[in-house]
C-alpha cells in the first residue's frame, strides 16, 4: 500500500526533518506529518528570525558608533519594517531550502494534524498515524516506526494571559510591526537576554526581571556576573531575586503595570509591553500518547538513551523529551533515533559535550561543566581565564569586553568545561566542543597554533592560563 512507511516523523521542525533526511539516507521509506510549515519553531519563530533581528540591531549599533572607527555616517535611523522584511526573506529562503531537501530525499510530506492510533483494524500494533486535514478529510499512514518530534511552545505565567498586544511571548514579539518605547522582560534566561540586548540596541527602554539570584542562571557564575555588568553599562535595568506577582497585572493609559516581590518588598514595574520569557513547554497534547505505552512525567515524554518510549517502535526527540531544548540537540537526537531504528549501533549523546549559545551583545557560549558543577561532582578543579582586552583582533573589532574561562581537572588534566562571553564566541565555542569530544587537555589547546590576529587566539591563551603560562597576561 502507498501509505505504508518504514518511519513516519510526527513534526517537521529541525529535529524532525533532519531525522527524516538521515532515515532516507539509510534507505528507509520516510514521511513527515506537519500541521504548519517545515522548519518548525527554529526556522519560523525562533533561532533564525531572532538572529536576523539581532544582526540588524548589531549593525545599527555599529553605525551609530561609526565615528569611533573613523567613519562619518551622518544621521542614522531604524526602519523596523525593513528589518522585519529582511528577517522574513531569510526565513522564506531557508524554508524553500528545506522543501527542496525533502524532494531530494524522496521524503513524503503530509500537511495536516497527525495523531498516533492504538491497535486497530489498520495495524495490530499501536503506531498507525491518523492525519486530519484542514478541509475535514483524513488519511491513515502505517509506519514500522514512529518518531515524535512535535517541539514546544513558549510557556506562560498563571494569571498573566498572553494577548499579543500588551503581553507577548517571543512568538508575538517576532511579529511586532513597530517597536515599543519600553519593554518589561520577565525572565533573564537565554531568550530574555537576547531580547533585552536586541531591544536596547534599537532604542527601547528595557527592564529584565529574573526569579533566580542571577541572570543566565545556568551559565558559569563568572559569566552571569559579567553579563549583568555589561547590560547595566548599556542602561538595561536588571532585577534579580524578583518573583513576579502575575495577579497584579493591570493596564494603564501608557501601557501596563505589574508587581514583583523582591527582597521582602513589593516593587511595581511599568512598561508599554511585557515580554514573558520563562521557558517552553512540550507539545504533547492531542497527539495520541494516551493510545500507546509512552510514559509522560513533568510534562515531557520519557525515553531511553536511544530515544525509545515505552513502545519500542515509537521514539521521541527534541523539546518533547525535555533536556536541552536546542535545535542542534534535537537534530542529533533524531539521527541517533533513526540509526537505531535501522539496526545500527549509534553512540548515545553525552550532553556535557553540547555547546550552548546566547546571541546577545556580547555573545555567550559554553560547553561542559561550570566550575561549581565540576566541584560538586568531586573534581579537583583548576581554571584559567583570559580577557578579550588583551586580544588584538578584539580591539580591532571595538569589542574588548568579556573573557574565556576554561575549567579543567587538576588530576587528569582533562578539559571539563569552556565558558565564554565576548565577540563572536558562539563561533569560537566549536573548538571547546571539539576539545570535550577528544578529551583534550589545556596543554594541547594551548600548544595548538592559533593564527594572529584572530579572536581564536583567546582559546590558546586561556588554556595556557590554566597552568599559569598565558603569554599576554
Amino acid at each position: 500500500m502507498s501509505n505504508e512507511y518504514d518511519v513516519v516523523v510526527l513534526g517537521g521542525g529541525t529535529g524532525g526533518y533532519v531525522a527524516a533526511i538521515r532515515a532516507a539516507q539509510l534507505g528507509m521509506k520516510t514521511a513527515i506529518v506537519e500541521k504548519d510549515k517545515l522548519g518548525g519553531t527554529c526556522l519560523h519563530r525562533g533561532c533564525i528570525p531572532s538572529k536576523a533581528l539581532l544582526r540588524s540591531a548589531e549593525v545599527y549599533h555599529t553605525l551609530k558608533n561609526g565615528a569611533e572607527y573613523g567613519v562619518e555616517t551622518g544621521e542614522i535611523g531604524v526602519n523596523f519594517t525593513r528589518m522585519q522584511e529582511r528577517k522574513q526573506g531569510i526565513v522564506d529562503q531557508l524554508h524553500k531550502g528545506v522543501q527542496h531537501l525533502m524532494k531530494q530525499g524522496k521524503i513524503d510530506v503530509y500537511h495536516g494534524t497527525g495523531r498516533i492510533m492504538g491497535p486497530s483494524i489498520f495495524s495490530p500494533q499501536a503506531g498507525a498515524i491518523n492525519i486530519e486535514y484542514p478541509d475535514g478529510n483524513a488519511e491513515i499512514l502505517l509506519p514500522k516506526f514512529v518518531l515524535i518530534a512535535t517541539g514546544s511552545r513558549p510557556r506562560s505565567l498563571p494569571g498573566l494571559a498572553v494577548d499579543g498586544e500588551f503581553v507577548l511571548t517571543s512568538d508575538e514579539a517576532l511579529a511586532m510591526t513597530e517597536l515599543p518605547k519600553s519593554m518589561l522582560i520577565i525572565g533573564g534566561g537565554v531568550i530574555g537576554i537576547e531580547w533585552a540586548s536586541l531591544l536596547n540596541d534599537l532604542g527601547v527602554d528595557v527592564h529584565v526581571v529574573e526569579y533566580a539570584n542571577r541572570i543566565l542562571p545556568l551559565e558559569d557564575e563568572a559569566i552571569s556576573k559579567e553579563m549583568e555588568r555589561l547590560l547595566k553599562k548599556r542602561k538595561i535595568k536588571v532585577h534579580t531575586s524578583a518573583r513576579v506577582l502575575a495577579d497584579t497585572f493591570a493596564s494603564t493609559d501608557d501601557g501596563v503595570t505589574i508587581q514583583a516581590e523582591q527582597n521582602g518588598s513589593t516593587v511595581t514595574f511599568e512598561a508599554e509591553k511585557i515580554l514573558v520569557s520563562v521557558g517552553r513547554q512540550a507539545n504533547i497534547e492531542d497527539i495520541g500518547l494516551n493510545n500507546v505505552e509512552a510514559k509522560v512525567e513533568h510534562g515531557v515524554i520519557q525515553v531511553n538513551s536511544m530515544y525509545q518510549t515505552g513502545e519500542a517502535h515509537i521514539y521521541a526527540i527534541g523539546d518533547v523529551i525535555g533536556g536541552l531544548q536546542l535545535a542542534h540537540v534535537a537534530s542529533h537526537e533524531g539521527i541517533v533515533a533513526v540509526e537505531h531504528m535501522a539496526g545500527q549501533n549509534p553512540h548515545a549523546i553525552d550532553y556535557t559535550m553540547v555547546p550552548k549559545c546566547t546571541y546577545s551583545r556580547p555573545e555567550v557560549a559554553n560547553v561542559g561543566l561550570t566550575e561549581t558543577e565540576a566541584k560538586d561532582k568531586g573534581h579537583n578543579v583548576k581554571t584559567g581565564t583570559f580577557h578579550f582586552r588583551a586580544i588584538g583582533k578584539a580591539l580591532v573589532y571595538g569589542e574588548p569586553d568579556g573573557f574565556v574561562k576554561i575549567v579543567a581537572d587538576a588530576d587528569t588534566n582533562d578539559v571539563l568545561g569552556v565558558h565564554m562571553i565576548g565577540p563572536h564566541v558562539t563561533d569560537l565555542i566549536a573548538e571547546g566542543a571539539l576539545a570535550r569530544v577528544l578529551d583534550a587537555t589545556p596543554w594541547e589547546i594551548g600548544h595548538t597554533i592559533h593564527p594572529h590576529p584572530t579572536l581564536s587566539e583567546i582559546m590558546g591563551e586561556a588554556a595556557l592560563a590554566v597552568d599559569g603560562k598565558a603569554i599576554h597576561s
